[in-house]
């Protein structure tokens, strides 16, 4: 393992939460995120910084573990011109939180969000739910791919715990844990397969991850499409309260290889 001393990163956000993959890649998942001017390490291995003590503006998973990029401030043209210098001209990169872009980024996709905490969940063990690992990927990935419940890559499940429950030996639900900013931990990757909804195995899985992530102090929250209102009104009677609308966007990075600070300064003037 590298012991070289990494670049500190300082979330600035007003609340952690409004901010959550920056607090992660800056906190307990640190060990998977890329930042400019250094490459990811694997899980646990910390990364190699470009220029020992300067600033962090901007920061991303490494690619086969989340799809999801971070600016330290959104309002700052450094964190917009350090995401460009780390993903590079014309690139798709996905944020959360930021309904507006800057000149220059193009708009790919945008999902409008509801960000949900816990306020009175009742968490518990799910009797006969199983520990998913690096062996069981290709089952979570043909699970995720039937019921697209979110993006889920090769290493996601190494950010956190992920539970399962089998029926005849084949995988039928999951639910586990990715963001992870500091006191509190996203419950994600939640389904069901078709032939098996309706018998509260998802619940079951949301209850039984909760009680993990409250038994080392943090709080549940979770994120869902917000036209998705069969699930909001399942996590509402489950005890999630609403906090706030994010979005998930997906932007193309200005196609400008010289693109920066200052060039980010003189399109927001205009």
């Amino acid at each position: 393992m590298s012991t070289a001393a990494r670049t500190p990163l300082t979330p600035l956000s007003p609340h952690i939460l409004d901010n959550p993959a920056w607090a992660s890649l800056s906190g307990p998942h640190a060990a998977f995120a890329e930042q400019p001017g250094s490459r990811s390490g694997r899980s646990g291995h910390p990364l190699r910084p470009g220029r020992p003590g300067r600033s962090v503006h901007a920061a991303r998973y490494a690619p086969d573990v989340a799809p999801f990029a971070a600016l330290a401030d959104p309002s700052d043209p450094r964190s917009w011109a350090a995401l460009h210098e780390l993903v590079g001209p014309g690139e798709v990169v996905s944020l959360t939180g930021l309904p507006t872009p800057p000149e220059g980024w193009e708009t790919v996709d945008a999902i409008e969000a509801v960000q949900l905490v816990d306020t009175a969940l009742r968490a518990e063990p799910a009797p006969g739910a199983v520990r998913l690992g690096p062996d069981d990927v290709p089952e979570i990935l043909a699970l995720i791919e039937l019921t697209k419940p979110g993006p889920f890559l090769h290493r996601t499940v190494e950010l956190g715990t992920y539970l399962g429950i089998r029926h005849q030996g084949r995988l039928v639900a999951m639910a586990g844990e990715r963001l992870r900013p500091p006191g509190w931990t996203e419950i994600s990757a939640v389904c069901t397969h078709p032939d098996h909804r309706g018998g509260g195995l998802a619940t079951r899985l949301v209850r039984a991850v909760a009680a993990g992530i409250r038994d080392r102090g943090d709080v549940p929250f979770l994120h869902a499409a917000a036209r998705n209102t069969t699930a909001i009104r399942l996590y509402e009677s489950m005890g999630f309260t609403l906090r706030r609308r994010p979005f998930f966007l997906a932007l193309r990075t200005p196609c400008d290889p010289g693109y920066t600070a200052a060039k980010f300064s003189s399109y927001a003037r205009h």
